[in-house]
């Protein structure tokens, strides 16, 4: 039989499987896609690195630490879709958020750049994390990383999502994203680590290639 490890929540098991096999093979096909990935987008990466300097003064890139597996914090990568100042203004928007639970979201939020409207929409900011994947701190697919301000304000039943290592893609990601309320968000990932497996990380996939042709949920 597979090894499962359990957590115990409210008398629930929670299994997360750790298959050697699943895990050596997800761990070759994240390196291997996303070399590819990032030879084949180079050029659609390029453009976009030009586009955001143009559009706004600041970096290329938007560094954020995030919490991965076991809570372990490194530095996302993202293409910078705000002004650079936008963590400045945060406390000022609280009132405005969205989404419930310790996550901050709002569909129209005053600091996103023209540009970054557009990568958003398409998930574009999301693919430097290409880079996160092939250095180990992600995985292609998994729940994906929090801030750590958030994994602060977690019960332990929402701690369960750092279970395995995070993902550019999930769940959340192509079944509604900000549409989803956090609880729903966190059992989705939940359900993830207790039934992964190649099958299912091919299937997630597949299903974000259409949130990159524009979700509406996104922002």
């Amino acid at each position: 039989m597979e090894p499962t490890y359990n957590n115990f929540y409210d008398g629930h098991v929670i299994e997360v499987k750790k298959n050697k096999a699943y895990l050596f093979t997800k761990r070759i096909f994240d390196m291997i896609c996303s070399t590819i990935a990032i030879i084949v987008l180079s050029p659609l990466l390029l453009i976009v690195a030009v586009l955001i300097k143009i559009d706004s003064k600041g970096p290329i890139f938007f560094k954020q630490k995030r919490c991965g597996k076991d809570g372990k914090e490194f530095s996302m990568l993202k293409f910078r879709s705000m002004i650079c100042n936008a963590e400045d203004y945060l406390d000022k928007l609280q009132n405005q958020n969205e989404q419930t639970g310790p996550v901050f979201k709002i569909k129209d939020d005053p600091r996103i750049t023209k540009i970054g409207k557009f990568i958003r929409k398409t998930s574009i900011d999301e693919l430097p994390q290409l880079f996160n994947i092939i250095k180990g701190d992600m995985s292609i697919v998994g729940p994906r990383p929090p801030i750590p301000t958030e994994v602060e304000q977690y019960t332990d039943y929402q701690k369960l999502r750092l279970s395995v290592k995070p993902g550019l893609t999930c769940y959340w990601q192509v079944m509604g994203r900000n549409s989803i309320g956090f609880d729903e968000w966190v059992k989705l990932d939940i359900k993830y680590i207790q039934e992964r497996c190649v099958l299912l990380d091919l299937i997630l996939i597949f299903k974000t290639f259409g949130v990159l042709l524009g979700d509406e949920n996104a922002s």
